[in-house]
């Protein structure tokens, strides 16, 4: 197989923020062409989860998103932080923060991109089970999230009525159904 990677040849920030960050580069493609300008986005690396309670009941959350001006259900998830050791811990830390609830046990489910063409971060994936409240949500000083919870099967109508805009998350439920049998390919 041929390499199809590209050489950056230049790399410019045009905008540097706590949580996002764009780049343009000159890039030459293996045949030759230059590529100029391309623009990378560059966002911190992100968990999500499909948390399902130890009655078997799954915990979605509901919030307002200004960019498209809806209020969408999605599952938890968030940004992996410089302390946090590993992506599961990471996870753990949201889940808890987002909830109030801690699990029992991760099951790590692969990693997706948001947008390969210009995002360069991941997210990974993660179906946490046996969760339990021990704590009232801690929000972060902007988010306003509603907890909802749903049967594995109103799950399931939800991503069948489209209700579930969020396409990552909607990625990573389906990976959490196939891994819990609900789901067969």
């Amino acid at each position: 197989m041929a390499d199809l990677r590209w050489k950056t040849i230049s790399s410019e920030l045009l905008f540097d923020d706590r949580w996002f960050k764009v780049r343009k580069e000159v890039c030459e493609t293996p045949g030759g062409k230059i590529v100029d300008p391309y623009y990378v986005y560059d966002f911190p690396t992100w968990v999500g989860a499909v948390p399902v309670t130890a009655e078997g009941k799954v915990i979605m959350v509901r919030q307002y998103r200004h960019a498209l001006g809806e209020t969408c259900i999605e599952i938890p998830g968030g940004c992996v932080d410089d302390t946090d050791e590993d992506h599961e811990k990471a996870i753990a830390r949201e889940l808890l923060e987002e909830t109030g609830y801690q699990f029992s046990a991760y099951k790590y489910l692969g990693r997706i991109s948001p947008n390969p063409s210009t995002n360069s971060n991941l997210l990974h994936m993660f179906l946490a089970t046996g969760g339990e409240k021990i704590a009232e949500q801690q929000l972060d000083e902007n988010e306003e999230i509603e907890l909802e919870f749903f049967t594995i099967n109103e799950l399931k109508q939800l991503i069948k009525e489209n209700k579930i805009v969020q396409s990552m998350h909607v990625s990573c439920i389906l990976y959490a159904l196939i891994e819990l049998g609900e789901l067969k390919l």
